[in-house]
């Protein structure tokens, strides 16, 4: 966390605009620039962005590749290099670095917004869903969701919730 305490949790159902753009609501604005206005977007899973504070995407970043490189060197790997190739692949596509403007709105590039399955609804159009985007805060970073696809999220992990509250305390 970039203030090493606090944790974001919220969830607003934004509107993406005619150049790509979502609005960031104000108290992730000031969580997730807190210590510097550079951010990184990144895909995590199919209908789903992230979006860091950037020393603290990279410190984790940077702490499993120096993982991967020390076990890489003894050679404990060699039998799993697909599976480094694979990690190697997944985090070169998987981010990219990003920042708000004045209005505190994140530009999605296209690559990203076709992983997340969102674009602009146009004038007329039936579908009142289409342009909705679901910013969710996540305890360490706040995730940009397709609503279809954060209400599948929703549904198939809230009957877990007690578990994992059991779990992590």
């Amino acid at each position: 966390m970039p203030n090493g305490h606090e944790i974001i949790i919220g969830e607003f159902r934004c509107r993406l605009d005619s150049r790509h753009r979502v609005p960031i609501p104000p108290d992730f604005d000031k969580w997730l620039t807190g210590s510097s206005p550079e951010l990184v977007l990144a895909k995590e899973r199919p209908g789903c962005l992230s979006l860091w504070n950037q020393a603290f995407w990279e410190a984790k970043v940077n702490a499993r590749i120096k993982l991967v490189k020390a076990k890489v060197e003894q050679g404990f790997q060699d039998d799993r290099i697909g599976q480094v190739q694979l990690f190697g692949r997944l985090l070169s596509t998987r981010h990219e670095n990003a920042g708000l403007d004045k209005q505190r709105r994140l530009t999605i590039p296209k690559s990203f917004r076709d992983f997340l399955g969102v674009r602009p609804r146009t004038s007329g159009e039936a579908d009142q869903q289409q342009g909705n985007v679901m910013v969710v805060g996540a305890a360490v970073c706040v995730e940009l969701w397709n609503p279809t696809a954060w209400l599948n999220h929703l549904q198939e992990r809230m009957p877990k919730f007690r578990r994992l509250v059991d779990r992590l305390f």
